[in-house]
């Protein structure tokens, strides 16, 4: 977990020097950080290798990487809240559907080992 939120945030970094107007410079160390950021956001492998054949697309690999960081990040964050919230108020299912909702739809094998812990420690 530690060594996926450092690669991360250099995704984070890296899109922000491209959004800036950098352009990517696709050395051996960008060409590896982006193939292992690609599967902790689950993007094939073959997808990731043939992204990272040209500058264009593997900017565009760059982007849905930290896309998917961004938005699994918000989904959960805000699934949590109301989880939280609906559990105080004594509404353990509805909590429970909050870790459902995001679980039929977030794709990141992060933020879906976060919600089905939730749902674990939420009892059947």
């Amino acid at each position: 977990m530690e060594h996926q939120e450092g690669e991360w945030h250099e995704i984070r970094l890296l899109d922000t020097r491209i959004q800036q107007g950098r352009s990517l410079e696709l050395t051996e160390d960008v060409r590896e950080l982006l193939l292992r950021a690609a599967l902790t956001v689950a993007i094939g492998d073959a997808e990731a290798r043939a992204s990272l054949a040209h500058v264009e697309s593997a900017t565009a690999l760059l982007r849905e990487i930290r896309e998917r960081i961004r938005e699994g990040s918000n989904r959960i964050g805000d699934a949590l809240l109301r989880m939280y919230e609906l559990q105080d108020a004594g509404d353990i299912e509805g909590a429970r559907q909050q870790m459902r909702d995001v679980l039929a739809v977030e794709v990141v094998p992060h933020y879906r080992e976060i919600a089905e812990n939730e749902l674990v420690k939420l009892g059947p």
